[in-house]
């Protein structure tokens, strides 16, 4: 599986995350599914789920998942899973931190 930087988020923010598979996919190979899951790495939250907002979206070849909220010292891992018009099942990863709110 390859990864992506994904940059620390602040707990209040919801941002767009995007995955770009362009490098993996053949010439006119298109994304026909997506889905973007998110566990934890290391701290504690009992729904990391919750940090996904929303159904992922693409263009071309970039999958853009809303995330949202999280708790500040957690790292999670964000998985975003695609099929293709070939049939290949291609997944792309990142870790994500999310720090405290600016006061």
């Amino acid at each position: 599986m390859n990864r992506i930087i994904i940059p620390a988020k602040r707990q209040g923010e919801t941002l767009n995350q995007q995955f770009d598979f362009l490098s993996q996919l053949a010439v006119g190979e298109t994304i026909s599914t997506k889905v973007t899951t998110c566990t934890v790495f290391t701290g504690v939250d009992a729904s990391p789920s919750s940090v996904i907002n929303g159904a992922a979206s693409n263009s071309g070849s970039i999958v853009t998942q809303s995330i949202t909220g999280g708790i500040v010292g957690v790292v999670y891992i964000l998985v975003c899973t695609i099929t293709t018009s070939l049939s290949q099942t291609i997944k792309l990863a990142g870790y994500l931190y999310v720090e405290p709110d600016l006061s």
